[in-house]
């Protein structure tokens, strides 16, 4: 049975309003600004402030961040529904802080970084980013190549990073690198590196699909204090499969949103499209999508829901999670692709949000592990007895 208290919904209610007062609005703005551009830059300085002030007014900064720094410390199943409503609109603004990375300085970092580092970014004062992929090690995580070695002061990272959002804006990020000659898993070490350290190069941006913007990085012999090291030495996994888990929630769940949206578009449209003498809405293919789609977001929901509440009561949802991630992406994609096949040419123009939300749907299905290493890592659990 789905539960939610009577403050996540308040919660829930605000976000919706704000998304639909707010976001939408400037809907036909970023269309326009992001086919014109391959900056990222949708949102003029004047909006982006305009949404930072409305939406601390309101009470939605550092919903799910820990009380004692200032937050509301809402649980998992809250801010599926926070996500969800945030789908819903192609205005790119989020909520500080990024919630992944919130979740992994929290849960390892000691008192000295959670003051420098998250503190400041609960309080919308800082932006982060997370710097995983390389070239060669995308979808597999563990086969980083980067390499992280002692000084006589520190560490010294040396290495590549590939298709990082939000690097060149971020004030810093948290870099995965090796440590000693371990295999796999072993030696993976997380590394807080700020914004301007000597050996961290920005080489170039890379506009990608779904209107993002994403960079390549290179460090060279870039040089860190001992107190970067976030977490243990050697012991960078498991945090980073937190901080994953909690993205691939949290892009399902946004998933979910962006289904909604284009099944609202497709439907509003069927009904109103007359084509020789009848609406599409009477035409039995666009009533197979229509159910087909409704039926599966209510099975995305659920599923959501049921890996939230999992994940509040402190289990281990790996398992849930690549399964939402996979069914919540693909969902989205049909969503928007039929939404624009029953638009027809009007579902085709970039003036469109469905054109936009089409393309973030389509990256989502390789962001945080493309759907086959995602199908294969629950084959392997069940295969194996889920043990």
């Amino acid at each position: 049975m789905m539960v939610v208290d009577e403050e996540s919904r308040l919660i829930r209610e605000t976000v919706r309003r704000f998304v639909e007062r707010e976001l939408m609005p400037l809907e036909a703005h970023v269309a326009k600004q992001q086919v014109a551009g391959d900056d990222g830059s949708a949102l003029t300085n004047a909006q982006y402030k305009h949404l930072r002030v409305v939406s601390k007014e309101l009470g939605l900064w550092g919903l799910d961040a820990p009380e004692a720094l200032g937050g509301f410390d809402l649980p998992a199943v809250a801010m599926a529904g926070v996500a969800q409503e945030l789908g819903r609109t192609i205005t790119p603004f989020v909520l500080p802080p990024d919630t992944p990375n919130l979740k992994m300085l929290d849960a390892v970092g000691t008192p000295e970084q959670r003051e420098r580092h998250l503190k400041p970014y609960i309080e919308g004062r800082t932006v982060s980013c997370m710097a995983i992929s390389e070239p060669g090690a995308g979808g597999d995580p563990a086969g980083i190549r980067t390499r992280a070695e002692r000084t006589a002061d520190g560490w010294a990272l040396n290495g590549r990073k590939i298709w990082i959002t939000n690097a060149e804006k971020s004030d810093f990020m948290i870099a995965m690198a090796r440590v000693g000659e371990g295999k796999r898993q072993e030696g993976v070490t997380a590394f807080i590196v700020e914004q301007g350290t000597p050996g961290l190069i920005i080489e170039r941006s890379i506009p990608m699909v779904g209107d993002t913007l994403t960079y390549e990085l290179v460090f060279d012999n870039c040089r860190l204090p001992e107190g970067a090291v976030l977490g243990e030495i050697g012991a960078g996994y498991a945090p980073m499969q937190l901080r994953l888990i909690s993205r691939r929630m949290e892009m399902a769940s946004t998933c979910v949103g962006m289904t909604e949206r284009a099944l609202d578009i497709l439907c509003e449209h069927a009904r109103q499209r007359v084509t020789f003498g009848a609406p599409l809405a009477d035409r039995q293919a666009i009533q197979w999508w229509v159910a087909d789609l409704a039926t599966r977001l209510h099975a995305a929901r659920l599923m959501i829901h049921d890996a939230a509440e999992k994940l509040d009561r402190g289990e281990d949802i790996r398992h849930e999670a690549s399964m939402v991630k996979v069914y919540a992406t693909e969902l989205a994609y049909d969503a928007c692709d039929h939404a624009m096949q029953t638009l027809g040419a009007l579902g085709m123009t970039k003036e469109s949000p469905l054109f936009h939300m089409w393309g973030r749907a389509r990256i989502m299905r390789i962001y945080e592990g493309p759907s086959e290493v995602h199908r294969q890592a629950v084959a392997r659990r069940v295969l194996g007895g889920r043990r």
